[in-house]
């Protein structure tokens, strides 16, 4: 079962976020999966001032929109931005989606299969319940690798990169941060199971008052 733990505000659940990432890495863990959104972005900028040994850290992606990594809508970017131009990781692997989804997946696929299975996943929920770039009912669920190309995106833009679900089911700590009002369902829907992002046994979820629907 997952655990849900409900917290004030969006402030307090990327403080909570950066602490469990920071402890998880003090701890051990070699490998770092980001993610993108608000929530993840406030939880970097947080990380990256608290005290980490980042020279034994290697930094990866969940999912990447196929734009240039400078590109705006880039995940990487964000990341970059946000925490590792801060932190300067031993080594951190971009999604080369900018390739397309196909070439982009094969070439990740490499990089993910050497370092499996992953040490901490950070994810965000999507209003509908989709993680990485997981989304309900769509074929890719049933993908058998650990990285696809999506090409019909429901969400734009339509061409992405993402970590399958047994690539994220078999982590050893993934971190689900959910905030705001309009999460609400997208966090009832996942404690049924009924959403991608709700098809992670074990996962830590640190969502605020208003994504827990209170």
């Amino acid at each position: 079962m997952s655990e849900f733990t409900v917290l004030e505000t969006e402030e307090d659940v990327a403080e909570a976020g950066a602490k469990a990432i920071a402890q998880a890495l003090r701890e051990g863990s070699r490998t770092l999966v980001l993610a993108g959104g608000t929530t993840p972005a406030r939880c970097y900028e947080l990380l990256a001032d608290m005290k980490v040994d980042w020279a034994r850290v290697t930094v990866l992606f969940g999912d990447e929109r196929c734009v240039p990594p400078d590109h705006p809508d880039s995940n990487y970017r964000m990341a970059r931005e946000t925490l590792l131009d801060k932190v300067a990781p031993a080594t951190v692997y971009r999604m080369p989606a900018e390739l397309g989804p196909d070439e982009g997946a094969a070439e990740y696929e490499s990089t993910i299969k050497a370092l499996m299975p992953l040490d901490v996943v950070v994810l965000g929920v999507g209003e509908d319940g989709h993680t990485a770039s997981l989304f309900p009912g769509h074929p890719l669920l049933k993908a058998k690798g650990l990285v696809a190309g999506i090409r019909n995106s429901p969400k734009p833009p339509p061409e992405r990169v993402t970590l399958t679900l047994p690539a994220i089911q078999s982590a050893r700590l993934v971190i689900i941060l959910a905030t705001g009002a309009g999460k609400a369902q997208a966090v009832a829907m996942a404690k049924r199971q009924q959403v991608p992002s709700g098809m992670i046994a074990g996962a830590r979820w640190l969502i605020d008052r208003a994504a827990a629907g209170s």
